[in-house]
């Protein structure tokens, strides 16, 4: 009884397996986020408040004196960011939740496994999310002073579409929130816990700056107020401010510019970001 002999490709042993590119990483997590319903409903909500809020102060401002030009136009920024304020906490819980989700149910190691290295697919995450929430969110502000600037005028507020300030101060808030959720999404990525993550994202964006607040109230000393201008939501507030004609600060007062703003914001972002993307190396999934 003989066997017919069996003839193995020489090459099939060692053939690699086909890698996934960083373009294949980038449309995996962009159909993981906008595949959640969850995701959907937290940024129609946010555009929601952002407009809502903004219709609201629209609609019950008042001034007691003339406004200058200049003055008008603040307003009408003011009134086109102020739902910023409210919809950073959304933001940044969707940020948190955008990678500690994955840890909780396990699906990490799924991703993982696709992308041994890590970093690409902690990079692809951060990319997809921040770009989403930077577009939706400029929808959201921009759409606010488009909307409401037909009722600002019977409240004393003359809008100028023709001012760039305006526009820049929009995308400004737009650039704000997407840092502020990128932002949250490294500290999930430190900490791995969605209650973790969301606890730390908002003591940053919200406690500690009530602390400051509470203890240069108390102590009647400058330097707290000085330490808060550095702090994430202060320094990103200075991104969407309408600097035309801004009052020189009290003396011993830090003020950033719009720049210096989007600096620190940044230098955040980028100290979540790194220290996510070591501990991501390190530690088991």
């Amino acid at each position: 009884m003989s066997t017919a002999p069996t003839h193995t490709h020489p090459h099939a042993a060692h053939a690699p397996a086909s890698g996934l590119s960083f373009g294949g990483v980038l449309h995996s997590e962009w159909i993981k986020l906008h595949s959640l319903r969850s995701t959907l409903w937290c940024y129609l909500f946010t555009v929601v408040v952002m407009i809502g809020f903004g219709f609201l102060l629209a609609s019950v401002y008042s001034s007691d004196v003339p406004l200058t030009e200049a003055a008008q136009q603040g307003v009408w920024v003011q009134v086109a960011t102020i739902g910023i304020n409210f919809g950073q906490l959304i933001v940044a819980v969707l940020g948190a939740l955008v990678i500690t989700g994955e840890f909780g149910t396990g699906m990490i190691r799924s991703t993982f496994a696709a992308v041994p290295k890590r970093f690409p697919a902690l990079l692809a995450k951060v990319l997809v999310f921040g770009v989403t929430t930077f577009v939706i969110s400029l929808i959201a502000v921009a759409g606010t002073a488009a909307l409401t600037a037909p009722v600002l005028p019977a409240r004393g507020v003359q809008p100028d579409f023709g001012d760039s300030a305006v526009w820049l101060a929009c995308v400004g808030g737009a650039g704000y929130l997407a840092l502020i959720g990128v932002m949250s999404l490294g500290i999930g990525t430190i900490i791995r816990s969605s209650a973790g993550g969301i606890a730390a994202s908002l003591g940053l964006i919200l406690v500690i700056p009530i602390i400051l607040r509470v203890i240069a109230g108390v102590t009647n000393t400058q330097w707290p107020l000085n330490i808060l201008a550095f702090l994430p939501s202060e320094a990103g507030a200075r991104m969407f401010a309408y600097t035309v004609d801004e009052p020189p600060p009290p003396p011993d007062t830090i003020t950033l510019e719009p720049w210096q703003g989007l600096l620190v914001l940044a230098g955040w972002f980028l100290a979540a970001f790194v220290g996510g993307a070591i501990l991501l190396q390190r530690r088991d999934a």
